[in-house]
């Protein structure tokens, strides 16, 4: 059974940093792909960030050169670390996983989501 875990959100003024977690168990594929989601009040659920477990990341335009995807000790371990953060990135944000990497930005395509962890941002 597939699990992902998030942690590390919180309340941070604008211009502050957050390093959000995601630990996922019970993968069993040999190409996979872990991203970042989030949601925000009344929006849909979108993509922010993905890393193929092979190394290639993925990056939405609007975060580019403020977040980064990066891969923990284990193989199976994400980092999102947010800097410059502004009040519209506050949303519920979200760990997935999928088979393979192609559609990484789609959130469509993943099947196994952890359970969300608040970002708010705001002085």
């Amino acid at each position: 059974q597939v699990q992902l875990v998030e942690s590390g959100g919180g309340l941070v003024q604008p211009g502050g940093s957050l390093r959000l977690s995601c630990t996922a168990s019970g993968l069993s594929f040999n190409s996979y792909t872990l991203g970042w989601f989030r949601q925000a009040p009344g929006k849909e659920r979108e993509f922010v960030a993905a890393r193929w477990s092979a190394g290639t990341t993925f990056t939405t335009d609007s975060v580019k050169g403020r977040f980064t995807i990066s891969r923990g000790n284990a193989a199976n371990r994400v980092y999102l670390q947010m800097n410059s953060l502004k009040p519209e990135d506050t949303a519920v944000y979200y760990c997935a996983a999928k088979a393979g990497y192609y559609s990484a930005t789609d959130v469509k395509q993943y099947y196994y989501w952890g359970q969300g962890t608040q970002v708010t941002v705001s002085s």
